[in-house]
């Protein structure tokens, strides 16, 4: 007869076990910690000990910043979820220490710090490039459509709020005549109809939609100034450039300052509201509402009830509230070197910034860039030309070996600018760099929705651009953590 291995899951322990020794040098908790320790954490630490220093004292930021990085490396988002594998799971247990943070204060962390932690993205882009894994040889660029943490039912056209606002105004007017005429002949007995609750509802909604309207009218105000500013700055440069203006300098200034003092007026109608991302230096592309001359909104323009700055998008043929989320990403290791997110659908003028992004955060510039067509226009391959880097962007549709699907051009794709870009993709180098875009970039976005990653958790384009950062963080991170783990095993 066999005997079996002893078991005695009640059996305590004669000494203390090391947690660490649960887990293993090599297991992805360890190295996370480890990592953190080496951030500089000094922004969170300096505003934790700006507080009062009576009351309860707070979880240490290497603590919370390191539970946060593995919970989203490992596909775990919610704070709900957070708190329970801190009792369920060893390696958030050994991580937090033993110690089991409430789900709000794990969620205020991530909220009040949201600008922090997101900003660890270069450091950890730092040591990527210190461990070789971004070399610049060709960096790609692209955008995945996220869904938004709103609905899109939730969404109205001015046109629409103008319409409904006059039904449910006459729809209040019955109640409140059906109530008076009921008055009147005494036939208001105890549980019969009351509409007070019917028409305090319809009034909310009144305001709400009333409130959105002028919300859009001050949107599209303010972005109809801002590009008659735009409009205004650019005449006055072509007013001092003599080959562009040799005779009628005197007629584009006179035009610049009508549209001023237009911009102006439009300003001061829609008041002064600071841009909700609070960055004065954004150059991404940003979507208004479509408007008329005068700054009001087009009976087509809409807005979200549930988050504003969401836009409607198209997703594989799918309809969703939502953001462009953006990547350019190094082929080297598919290290994320990048990353932004907008509420603009195209993508063509989000080439200029991600390049810009890429520079500045490596310092560096690529080799060769690659992007689908939707990123094609003649002023994107100047600029990257400009900037010292070899533009392959498509014209058309490609295969996955780089050669284009349609035999000829249609009529459109026959500028200059077009045809000239068409060649140097037609040619052996043109087919095989830009081959290789579609292993670079696309499988990124795979690896994050593959984590669990379908949505944004937050409402606000600050917001989910600080989330959108933190998770192409921990996307790096992985691929740090993976490129060194021959290295811990040997």
């Amino acid at each position: 007869m066999k005997t079996y291995r002893a078991y005695d899951p009640e059996q305590p322990y004669l000494l203390p076990p090391a947690p660490r020794d649960w887990l293993g040098d090599d297991h992805l908790a360890i190295f996370v910690l480890d990592l953190v320790r080496e951030l500089d954490l000094r922004t969170i630490d300096a505003q934790l000990q700006a507080k009062d220093a009576r009351g309860e004292r707070p979880y240490s930021p290497v603590m919370m910043t390191a539970l946060l990085i593995y919970a989203y490396s490992v596909g775990v988002f919610s704070s709900r979820r957070i708190e329970r594998a801190t009792v369920e799971d060893v390696a958030f247990r050994y991580l937090c220490g033993g110690q089991h943070p409430h789900f709000t204060t794990i969620n205020q962390f991530r909220g009040k710090y949201r600008q922090q932690l997101a900003a660890l993205f270069e450091q950890v882009l730092t040591a990527c490039m210190s461990a070789g894994l971004v070399k610049l040889e060709h960096v790609a660029i692209d955008g995945t459509k996220m869904k938004a943490n709103a609905s899109k039912h939730k969404a109205m056209s001015y046109d629409r709020m103008q319409k409904d606002d006059a039904r449910i105004r006459n729809e209040v007017e019955e109640l409140l005549a059906k109530a008076d005429a009921a008055d009147a002949q005494d036939e208001q007995v105890e549980g019969a109809y009351d509409p007070e609750e019917e028409v305090r509802r319809r009034q909310e909604r009144l305001a709400k939609m009333a409130a959105a309207r002028e919300a859009l009218r001050a949107e599209t105000k303010a972005a109809r100034a801002a590009r008659l500013k735009e409009q205004a700055e650019e005449l006055r440069e072509k007013a001092a450039d003599p080959n562009t203006a040799p005779r009628d300098q005197k007629g584009f200034v006179t035009i610049a300052a009508k549209r001023d003092e237009k911009a102006e007026a439009l300003a001061a109608e829609a008041g002064e509201q600071p841009s909700q991302t609070d960055d004065d230096d954004d150059d991404l592309p940003r979507n208004t509402p479509p408007s008329d001359a005068d700054g009001e909104p087009k009976p087509e323009a809409q807005r979200n009830f549930t988050d504003p700055e969401s836009r409607i998008m198209f997703r594989d043929g799918a309809v969703m509230q939502a953001y462009n989320a953006q990547a350019a990403v190094d082929d080297t290791s598919q290290v994320i070197v990048a990353a932004e997110v907008s509420n603009q659908a195209p993508d063509t003028q989000y080439f200029a910034p991600m390049l810009r992004r890429v520079v500045a955060n490596c310092d560096a510039v690529p080799a060769t860039t690659t992007a689908d067509s939707g990123y094609f226009s003649a002023a994107n391959v100047q600029f990257a030309e400009r900037m010292g880097t070899e533009p392959f962007i498509s014209v058309g549709k490609h295969r996955s070996d780089g050669d284009q699907q349609e035999p000829s051009p249609l009529p459109q794709h026959n500028t200059p600018a077009k045809q000239a870009m068409r060649a140097t993709l037609a040619s052996s180098r043109g087919r095989e760099t830009y081959a290789r875009r579609k292993s670079t970039v696309e499988p990124v976005f795979g690896q994050v929705r593959t984590r669990g990653f379908q949505h944004f958790s937050f409402r606000g384009l600050l917001k989910n651009r600080c989330e959108w950062a933190f998770v192409c963080l921990t996307h790096n991170i992985l691929k740090l953590f993976r490129a060194r783990r021959p290295a811990l095993a040997a």
